[in-house]
Formats: C-alpha cells, structure tokens, sequence
C-alpha cells in the first residue's frame, strides 16, 4: 500500500512538473507575426523616440545667471535680475556622457542629463527616455546668452514658471 501511494505521489509530481514546463514554455515563445508592417511599435502616445537636439551640450555648459517669471510681459526685467545673479551663478557642468550636469525639478543634486531634439523642432533638456518625458525641460528659447526653459511637468511648470538663463562673462 505504502509502494502504491508513493507510486501515485511521483506519478503526480511528474505530471505537475510536465504541466509546469509546458506551460512556461507557452509564455515564452515568440509566435511569427501575420501582419507584414516591420515598423517598430509606437511609445506611449504623444511620445517620440529620443532624437539628437539642434542644440549641442557644449553651448550650454558654463556659468549662467538665474531667475524665472510667469507672466510673459516680466520677461525683460526677470532677465535683469538674472543677470545680477552672475555674482552667484548657477553652474552647468559637463556630463561624462556628452551630457550637461543640471538639477532635475524638486532634486537637490545635480545629474547628467540629455539635450533632446523631438520631430517638431523642439529641444529638451533631460534625462534618457522618450521626449518629451515628465522630467524634462522644453528649451523655448536660446540665443547663446539667454536660454529660456519650461518644465514640461504640469505642477513643476507652474512652481517654477519660465526659467531664464543668462551666460556671466564671456561665452565658453
């Protein structure tokens, strides 16, 4: 009696083991495609792929005076007042990666981030992933001496308002 219900134990064991593997093996085979598109799948909707900025990393690193406006009419005098920043300027190094060393919105330490180009033209500042991302900032303007940036973040976009960059001293 002992010898058959060891018997039937195994015999169990064997076909829950059988039904284990067969199984695992269904979840993990990739069945052909019937359609004949090749195209990639899209990301999350209103996402590109990660393109190359038409701005260049080295055209931002340096030393930048900083203030920010919500109404657009401050814009000039907000300038100003980064201007008078330069005695405490706000310091965009340059990353490792070909990068530029920035703070993310709410983070007190800096990191590498990315400059991003996206299919309509625009240029974001942020870290690698899809552009726009959460945590990127879309560069509005930039001339060389004044960048303008807005944080694509809703809630970051409204605490920080429209952040002006103005380059101290002579351009890097």
């Amino acid at each position: 009696m002992i010898r058959s219900l060891n018997a039937r134990m195994v015999a169990r064991l064997a076909a829950v083991s059988a039904l284990t593997v067969t199984l695992g093996a269904c979840s993990s085979t990739n069945l052909p495609s019937l359609s004949s598109n090749t195209e990639p799948a899209p990301t999350e909707p209103g996402m590109a792929p990660e393109m190359p900025a038409t701005i260049r990393a080295d055209e931002i690193v340096g030393r930048w005076g900083l203030a920010s406006f919500q109404n657009p009419a401050d814009r000039a005098r907000t300038e100003a007042a980064a201007r008078s920043q330069c005695k405490q300027p706000y310091v965009i190094g340059a990353g490792q990666s070909g990068g530029v060393i920035m703070h993310l919105a709410d983070q007190a330490t800096p990191q590498e981030l990315r400059l991003k180009g996206s299919p309509s033209g625009k240029n974001y500042i942020g870290p690698p992933g899809p552009t726009p991302g959460e945590q990127d900032r879309e560069i509005v303007s930039f001339d060389g001496r004044v960048m303008i940036t807005r944080f694509v973040d809703k809630d970051a976009a409204t605490r920080y308002g429209n952040m002006v960059y103005v380059r101290c001293g002579p351009r890097a």
